[in-house]
């Protein structure tokens, strides 16, 4: 019995809180409104047994193709639902991230303390993503791909081939898979800059030129495993031209650059001003692919606010490999000052000395971490438990979410065409479709510039609005009461306002 209660040491504590800290965090109302419309593409296919490629959603481009990236991810997350309901959600996004920082925690070196610290900081840093949308999966195989490569790179030993079967799965869940490659690459820029500098394996933990030409090999297989999925060679190109849609650059909050003055995106900032500071201050040179690994995320992570998660998990390990040499400097050069001022301060001996032995059992201190995570556990599960209540469910969706309006289209069944906001199109997919086709939604890639731009001119009212509804033969209308349109269809005597809350406002033509 003494022994398996002295399991429990202050650092197994530590890792404990740590990964019961980030799954109760994890574990929250999921509002997003893309998650929606992927629960609908993912019911859509479990109804019809086969992938969707073509729209069904909307009136304004029905039939029309598109690549249907996530499909694998979509079928799962919609049989969660089917399952567990929004529970499963919340619980598989919440067990997703915790898997996902599990693999992140053992990189980087140094103690238990310190590579719990930067783990909760890259936590902290990456909650913007924490949603239920293929993007998720994402994050956990960024995850995967830096463990392997880490493990490659420090040991040799990690399973290389892993990496093509995880391409396969990542190319059928979601466009992020073009990340697998910065990470390759980025690992052969920078090893083989290690290698051209002549820094040595044994010293710096460099591939060899074996090991180099092996991670190249993998790194084409990589590359022509992609084409197994469902749309072959066209998904090479997909994620080029989704970038290329100017108006999901410019006005989409999650591909915009991030704008630091919200609170819960400068932990951003702190990760990357801690990493400086480690790497300047460690004196010690760094290592060519940290540099990369560093310098490429953060560059991608100002681009696009939605790329500070990636950031986060490559970040983490090189804030820990770094800082611990920089702290033992700061710590050696306090001690030193210290011992200058008291010059009988005896000198440390530098003899090495016998391993020293195992701290004897003390029942009293082994209780008290058994009691302190204990409490840790009980709080964890009121707040995953209040999450989960449907009141705390129905109170976010009606906060952020048209709900009111929508059960009251459900209940009288108004004739569209439908116009409607293109933050709840998702949403409204979901709880409308069939009987109600969406305008739009956060599907960009399939309503591409132009058509994006002719939204942006309705929901502005700018001076062709009307001629815009009246081309796609708008009879109703659901937009946020404070937007620029409502303003102007109130005003309208061709529109009549046939419900409104805080939130929304429905509109329908006077015949």
């Amino acid at each position: 019995m003494e022994n398996k209660l002295a399991w429990l040491t202050t650092r197994r504590l530590l890792v404990a809180i740590l990964f019961v800290a980030i799954l109760a965090m994890a574990t929250r109302v999921q509002v997003d409104t893309d998650t929606w419309w992927h629960l609908a593409s993912g019911r859509w296919m479990a109804e019809h047994r086969q992938i969707l490629k073509h729209d069904p959603f909307s009136h304004t481009m029905s039939g029309q193709p598109r690549i249907q990236h996530g499909w694998l991810a979509q079928i799962a997350l919609y049989q969660l639902y089917a399952a567990l309901g929004h529970t499963g959600l919340a619980l598989g996004v919440a067990a997703i991230v915790t898997l996902t920082f599990a693999l992140v925690f053992p990189l980087g070196g140094g103690s238990p303390y310190l590579r719990a610290f930067t783990t909760l900081l890259a936590a902290l840093t990456s909650a913007v993503v924490w949603v239920a949308r293929p993007q998720i999966v994402s994050l956990l195989l960024t995850a995967a791909f830096a463990y392997l490569l880490d493990r490659y790179k420090r040991g040799g030993r990690a399973p290389l081939w892993l990496l093509p079967c995880l391409t396969v799965l990542w190319a059928n869940c979601h466009g992020g898979f073009v990340t697998a490659f910065i990470l390759l690459g980025a690992y052969l820029a920078g090893e083989g800059l290690n290698r051209l500098l002549g820094w040595r394996a044994e010293e710096e933990g460099t591939l060899s030129a074996p090991q180099w030409r092996t991670l190249l090999l993998v790194t084409l297989i990589c590359l022509a495993v992609v084409a197994i999925n469902p749309q072959t060679t066209r998904l090479y190109t997909y994620p080029f031209q989704t970038l290329n849609i100017g108006v999901l650059r410019d006005y989409i909050q999650e591909w915009r650059s991030p704008d630091f003055h919200r609170a819960h995106l400068q932990p951003f900032i702190w990760m990357l001003l801690l990493t400086l500071a480690a790497i300047g201050f460690s004196g010690q040179r760094a290592d060519l692919t940290d540099v990369g690994l560093v310098s490429g995320f953060a560059y991608l992570a100002l681009l696009a606010g939605r790329n500070i998660a990636l950031f986060a998990l490559i970040d983490g390990p090189v804030l820990a490999r770094y800082a611990r040499p920089a702290l033992a400097r700061l710590l050696e050069t306090v001690r030193a000052r210290w011992s200058n001022r008291r010059p009988d301060t005896k000198t440390p001996s530098t003899d090495s000395s016998p391993a020293r032995a195992r701290p004897p059992f003390k029942p009293g201190l082994v209780l008290l971490n058994w009691a302190l995570l204990g409490l840790v556990t009980v709080a964890a599960l009121l707040k995953v438990t209040v999450s989960l209540r449907p009141a705390t469910r129905e109170k976010e969706m009606v906060a952020f979410l048209p709900v009111e309006a929508v059960r009251y289209l459900q209940r009288e069944q108004l004739p569209g065409p439908m116009f409607n906001s293109y933050n709840w199109g998702g949403y409204l997919i979901w709880t409308l479709y069939p009987h109600c086709p969406v305008f739009v939604d956060g599907r960009t890639d399939l309503y591409d510039d132009p058509f994006l731009q002719n939204y942006l001119d309705a929901i502005l009212a700018r001076e062709n609005w009307r001629e815009i509804l009246a081309r796609h033969g708008v009879r109703l209308v659901l937009i946020e009461k404070e937007s620029v349109l409502a303003r102007f269809l109130a005003q309208d005597a061709g529109w009549q306002q046939r419900y409104a809350n805080d939130l929304a406002v429905i509109f329908a033509r006077q015949d």
